[in-house]
Order: structure tokens, then sequence, then C-alpha cells
């Protein structure tokens, strides 16, 4: 293959491929750091400090970095450095280990670092694209022939088309990060050049989360939670596809925080998910296997029993809420539009949502429900959350509200061991990030619709596209930003239907990847450049998540940047020099001044916090939180008048009217529905679709502990120690002849790929799952040996409302795989 001459072997051999010396691979770099932690609060503590040991025949160092991919934890990564290369990971084994005070450490992704540092796929140069788009054929040039290159194509595409045709694409493969962070892509260095530029078109919501940041506004005027640490004080625990077993593992991630807090008041969990995943493994006290795309008619079944047998909070819905029945409606809305009357068929549909209504539609037998619905009203408090898989459907704004709705209807609102069911909240010590310049183009799509933007951009507007900042777009996208992103051929939908747009060059005139691998996305390249790793450079490293207890790593230089790789404040450092505005962007400093400047305004505002050169040095500072957890909306549940909500009428809005006015003036497809309550809404390509006599699994995707997203994919070790295979019920394969472990071919309208069968009683029948972010490998008739899941996937129908990712929604057909065939 192309790329095959751009690889090097493992660190491990101490060896660099293509002309690259040993003694250039060895070369040891100097630097400050050192291994050491210290806790922040009042007043700060030192805990430990790890001496450096050294060996009489080696330079050998310890040095501090993190793992900084989209897990949202950024675990901090010890690195055991010999002449200059990396010879061991560990992680954090400093403190006394006491909850809020816990050691953080590494799960098995971020202990494998190493194997990504030094990985066969590193790009060792810039390149530019000699065959066609997604070929993978590169030759090599210089940096000056590569900056020179995007500069003219950066002036052309605002000469002719203005600001608006560059666009800077989600990225999540550097999460974390202060100066080198690919996401939210608006504090990005490259979003920070092109500010100065003139600016580009921005982008709102994102792959994981577009319909629950849409649709919660909507019914809270907010995205507030109770904070995670908040669990311990509830006595049920009800989550609807929420999987921090897998996605959050590592221990600055949820699944630690969550497993902490149960523990304090055994707290009872009820798990609601077509899979029974890792959180529920041997932790959940039950289990409710449910149709993906089904769960506000699980909801309006349950409400059914609670309104039938009083038991809703009708003392909350009278004074909070806005919609629940005729005497809270807002002024001028239809008679028998509240939820009440939805519920018990005295709306327009007539149909009463009794628990049989839920069963044939949710799979879940009507006794169930009935049951989980008394539990749930009953118990006080409940804390209800969800993950951000039942929103990720075709129907995913109705998902989100309708479990919002469940915590109002039950009163579990701004009461501590409550929550409004959002995914729960952390602590923040308000460590600041990069402080960029705004960006004057003020029109943002949806992050999911970036290739309409390319096919029909002229033509999107407010109310059939979701265009926000202004009537309409008007113009394309033809340049393309792509930065540790593996989104254009990998994590978006069809990935199929999106080459042939792609590679057509008359539409997206430019895409520029920057990267640390040759991608599945990087093989779409006009210009690649190669990024320097994390290690390969200096910042500091932010979580996402952290529970109950913030803190920062001081990501030191490990080793020198291998090859001709540069980091990316270099790399835009030059491209604003060649643009004009260097000055501007600097500000007359470089990576470590910039570093020095965001902890000095740290400083300001956390007191005691350690001095610039005393954080380098220890590598890791804590912030435990010493308050209590966060309690979202306490202050409206406290005084609703004084502290109203930021909805319309300042209440929870179950009846939205900002909802109602979209779904009286946008423009949708057919068959999409915009709906001021939040009612269950049949979804295209669900369980009931016509397409199911064709393709009559529904499927979904999940992410696994090998990999986050398609970061890590390409590392040996965990592909091997826990391989992708394809969940199925025993009922549904055993239907299709297929066994355990055998070669199966999953396929529908969209592609074909190819993945071993796990048979499994884990996943309700008529539903299967395919681990997400396998790199796409196809062979030469098209079938997609990698076992990428978007092969299968749908891009050309984004939800009604957030505009927003249905991955979720799919439907296949599995036969046993020929060989040959």
């Amino acid at each position: 293959m192309a790329e095959d001459r751009h690889r090097i072997k493992t660190a491990s051999d101490r060896f660099c491929g293509d002309g690259i010396s040993r003694r250039t691979l060895l070369k040891s770099s100097a630097l400050a750091g050192g291994a050491g932690l210290v806790m922040a609060g009042l007043p700060f503590q030192s805990i430990a400090k790890e001496d450096k040991k050294q060996m009489p025949d080696r330079q050998t160092r310890e040095v501090w970095s993190s793992c900084m991919v989209n897990c949202q934890s950024r675990c901090p990564i010890k690195y055991h450095v010999e002449d200059g290369v990396i010879v061991r990971c560990e992680t954090d084994s400093s403190g006394d280990d006491k909850y809020s005070e816990h050691q953080v450490r590494a799960c098995l992704r971020g202990r494998s670092s190493r194997r990504r540092i030094y990985n066969p796929d590193r790009l060792k140069y810039p390149m530019k694209r000699v065959g066609k788009r997604g070929e993978g054929k590169f030759e090599r040039i210089s940096w000056d022939e590569a900056f020179d290159t995007i500069v003219d194509a950066l002036k052309r595409t605002k000469a002719q088309y203005g600001n608006e045709a560059i666009y800077i694409n989600r990225a999540t493969g550097l999460m974390g990060a202060t100066l080198a962070a690919s996401s939210p892509p608006a504090n990005s260095q490259f979003a920070q050049l092109m500010n100065l530029w003139g600016g580009w078109l921005n982008h709102y919501g994102t792959y994981s989360t577009a319909q629950i940041r849409s649709a919660f506004p909507t019914l809270y005027g907010d995205r507030k939670a109770n904070g995670i640490t908040d669990i311990a004080n509830t006595r049920l625990y009800v989550v609807f596809g929420h999987n921090p077993a897998e996605t959050r593992t590592g221990g600055g991630g949820v699944m630690y925080h969550l497993e902490q807090a149960r523990k304090k008041h055994s707290v009872r969990m009820i798990v609601i998910d077509p899979r029974y995943t890792d959180t529920c493994l041997g932790k959940e006290d039950e289990w409710v296997p449910i149709r993906p795309g089904t769960d506000p008619a699980l909801i309006a079944g349950m409400a059914h029993v609670m309104i039938r047998e009083n038991l809703v909070d009708q003392h909350f819905l009278d004074t909070y809420c806005m919609g629940y029945d005729h005497k809270t409606l807002p002024e001028g809305v239809p008679a028998n539009s509240d939820y009440k009357s939805y519920i018990l068929g005295k709306g327009p549909d007539g149909l009463e949502k009794t628990p049989q209504w839920a069963e044939q539609i949710t799979g879940i037998p009507a006794e169930r429900i009935t049951k989980l619905a008394r539990e749930i009203a009953m118990a006080k408090p409940a804390h209800i959350t969800q993950g951000w898989g039942p929103q990720r459907q075709a129907n995913g704004e109705q998902s989100a509200r309708a479990i919002g709705m469940l915590a109002a209807l039950t009163g579990n609102v701004g009461i501590p061991g409550g929550n409004s069911g959002h995914t729960e909240s952390s602590y923040d010590s308000g460590y600041p990030g990069f402080p960029g310049t705004a960006n004057p183009v003020k029109t943002s799509i949806s992050v999911f619709t970036w290739m309409d933007a390319i096919l029909d951009g002229e033509n999107m507007t407010a109310t059939n596209a979701g265009v926000r900042g202004k009537d309409q777009l008007g113009v394309p996208i033809k340049f393309f930003w792509n930065y540790a992103g593996n989104i254009i051929c990998n994590q978006h939908s069809d990935i199929n239907n999106t080459h042939k747009v792609l590679q057509d060059e008359t539409r997206c005139e430019m895409i520029v990847v920057i990267d640390n691998h040759m991608t599945s996305s990087a093989r779409f390249a006009d210009i690649l450049l190669p990024d320097v790793s994390t290690v390969e450079r200096e910042d500091i490293a932010v979580p996402d998540n952290p529970g109950n207890m913030d803190y920062r790593i001081y990501c030191s230089q490990v080793i020198e940047p291998m090859f001709e790789c540069k980091n990316i404040y270099e790399i835009c450092t030059e491209l604003a020099k060649r643009l004009g505005i260097e000055k501007e962007y600097t500000q007359g400093r470089n990576e470590c001044e910039w570093l020095k400047h965001i902890h000095a305004l740290a400083g300001e505002a956390i007191p005691g916090l350690p001095a610039f050169d005393e954080f380098r040095e220890l590598g890791i500072i804590k912030f435990p939180n010493r308050g209590h957890a966060a309690v979202a909306f306490k202050d409206f549940r406290e005084d609703p008048v004084k502290h109203p909500l930021k909805t319309p009428s300042g209440k929870i809005e179950i009846y939205s009217q900002v909802l109602a006015e979209a779904a009286a003036t946008w423009t949708l497809p057919e068959g999409d529905v915009i709906k001021p309550l939040p009612e269950y809404v049949r979804s295209y390509r669900g369980f009931d679709d016509p397409l199911t006599k064709q393709f009559p699994l529904q499927m979904i995707g999940y992410h696994t502990k090998s990999r986050v997203h398609s970061t890590y994919d390409n590392v040996d070790i965990l592909r091997e120690a826990l391989p992708d295979k394809l969940w199925m019920n025993p009922v549904d394969a055993e239907q299709r002849g297929l066994l355990h472990g055998q070669r199966v071919e999953v396929f529908n309208d969209k592609g074909r790929l190819l993945v071993p069968l796990k048979v499994t009683s884990r996943i309700m029948p008529g539903v299967c799952a395919l681990p997400e972010g396998s790199w796409y490998r196809p062979d030469r008739i098209g079938l997609d040996r990698g076992g990428c899941i978007n092969t299968l996937t749908y891009w050309g129908r984004p939800s009604p409302y957030a505009k927003g990712n249905p991955q979720h929604t799919n439907l296949v057909e599995v036969k046993a795989w020929q060989k040959g065939a």
C-alpha cells in the first residue's frame, strides 16, 4: 500500500527506517520536568515527590505527561526515558489514594501510549497528494512548499468566496490540551489563526451530544445536572443508556466516582439499555433491555401508571412546570395539547399510552413497565440520568426531553440525591484555558452537516438546515481544516457516499490534514502535515469530568520531535507569518511563555496555586472539592420567582414554546416532525420501518475499552486483547444458522463489512451492536475488513431539531461470510 513507504519500526527495536539513524532516534532531549504531585486546596499540600532514578550506564529520566484523548479523563502518564527513548509507561501512584484525593490511574489505553507514539503508521514529513483523493498516494515535500501551498489556497478561497467558505472540522483526537487541543475547534490554534484573519464557518453541537445539547435548553433553559458525587445521597439510580465502565474507565473518569458514590449508601441501580453493558455487569440491581429509539414510549407508559395511581408530584408540576396539564398550558395553545392529555389519549392522536401500548413499541413487558413506574415514583429521592447513546438517534431530541421530563414528573429536580435527567456534572476548579480571540464570522452550522455544506451550502437556511447566525449560509465549504481528527472518512456516516462527494475536487477545493498517523481520513488530504505526539511538546492537560477532584498535569516534553514533525503552534506561527499576522498571533510568546501566562491567570483566581516552575517540576496539582456536591436548579427549586429558568416562561417547559414555534415555521423532510411535548415519535429505519423486511435487525454502536473513538485502533496489543465483534442474541443467531466466533458479513443498502460474531444473551433479540471507531479498511471489492460501523450508517437525514448525528438508527442484515464471495 502507498503508506507503507512511510512506516517505521517500533521504538522497542531501537531502530527507525527510511534513512533515519539510531543515533537520531535515541538523541536525548534536555528539558525541565520531574515526577511528583501536589494537592491543591486551602492550603496546598505537597503529597509526594518522586526521586529521579539514575542508572550508571544510561541517561535515565522519569517525565510526566498525559493521555489526551476523548474519554474526558486526561489521566497522567509517567514516562521512563533511557537515552532519549521511552522504554516504559506507568500511571499515578502518588499520595494516599483516598476518595476525593485519589490516584488518577490510567486505563490500559493510556498505559499503551508508547506503542502509539512509536507506531509504524506515524507520519514523518509533509506530503502532497499525487493520486485521487482517498487513494493514499502522496509524495514528500518541504515544509516551505506545504506552507506556501496552504496559504495560496487560503487567499484564493477568501478572495473568491469569503471567510465563510473556510471550515475547521470537529475533531477530538487531541482533547484536554491547553495549547494544542483539537476540540472544541473554537479553542484550537487553527481557530485562533483564522479568527485573526477574518474568521471561519463555525459549527454547534457535537457528534456525541448534539440532540441533548439542543433539546435540554427547551425543557430547562440549560443543561445542568447534579454532580456525580451527589449519587451518594440518592435511594435509586436510574440510568438510560449510560456505560462509563467502558467509556470513562480511567481514574479521572466517571466510573470511579460512580462506584465510590454508590458504595457509600448501597444505592440501588436500574439500567435501561439494549445491551447488558460492563457498567451493569455484576453491579446493577435490574437491567431493562429496550429497543433503540423507544425511550419516550417507555416513559409515556410509566407516566400512565403514575397518573392513574396518583404517583406524580402534582405540587411540583403545578408550581415549577408548564404544560403538564390544562392548568399550566401557555396562553393561546389549543386545548388538550398538554402532556397529561397526551398520555390519557385525549390529545390529537387519541391513543392512550398504557403500559400495553408501550410494550408493543419498547419490547418491555407491560408488567415490568408498571413495576418500574411505581418504583421510580415512590423512591425519594431518585437520581434519573441518561448517557449519550439514547439521544444519538433520528428522534433523539425526544428521548433526551422525555428522560428529563421524567425527573420533573417525579419531583426530583433541584434536590440533593435527585437530578434533572441530564448526564451528571462534575467539579470544576476554575483553572482557565487558552485565551483565544473571537471569531468575526457569526454563522454556524450543525456539526453533522458539513457534508451538506460542501454539496449545497448556498441553499442551507435557518429553517431547512438549522443554520445559525444568519438566515442563509449562501456559500459552500471550499477550504477544509482537519486537525487531529478521523471524521472525514471514519467517524462520519455513510463512508461510501462521503468518499464520492470528497473525491469531486470542484466542490471542496482544499483539504488540509494535520495528524500523527496515516488514518483513514488522512488519506483524503491534499496537503498532509505530520504533527508531533503529546510527548514531543509541552502543554498543560485539563480533564473534562473529574468528579469531586479537579487536577492539572504539566506535560513536559518527554522526547525530541521525531523525523520532520512540527507542533501545532510552530505550524500556525509559520502560517501566520505568511498571512501577515504573526505579531497578532504569537503576541511575542512561545509555547512555554503562553503556558506561564495561563498559569499566572489561574493564580489570580485560585489562592495558593504553586508557582509555574514548581508546577512544572511536580508534574501534577490536584484540587479536591471541599464543598458539597452540585445540585442542579437548586435556587430555582427554592424560589422559582427570584431564580427563574432561561425558558420563555421561566419554568420547566414540558410543553415547549420554542419547539412549537420551530414546528410551525421549519421545513422538514417528509416523515420528520418537531413536537412541543416529549412524545414518542416513530423513527425512519426504526424497529417498525417497512425496510425491516429487507434489513430486519436494528444495529447500534458502542464504545470499546480498546480505543477512544478511533484513537488507539492501530495499537496491536489492544486490538488483540479486545477484538471487535458483532453482538447478537442467540435467538437471532439461530434463525440465521450463525455460530459464536464465526466471521459474518453485516450489510445494508449503504455498504458491507466483515467482523467476527459474538453470540450472547447480553443483548436483546432484534438488536445487534458493533463497536464504533475501527479504522475503515476496504478491500478491492468494497468489503470493509476493518469493521467500521460507519460503512453502514446513514448521513443524509440528521435529527429534526438539532440536525444531529443519528448513528444509532440503523437497519442491517447479517449472514455467514463465504470466503471468495
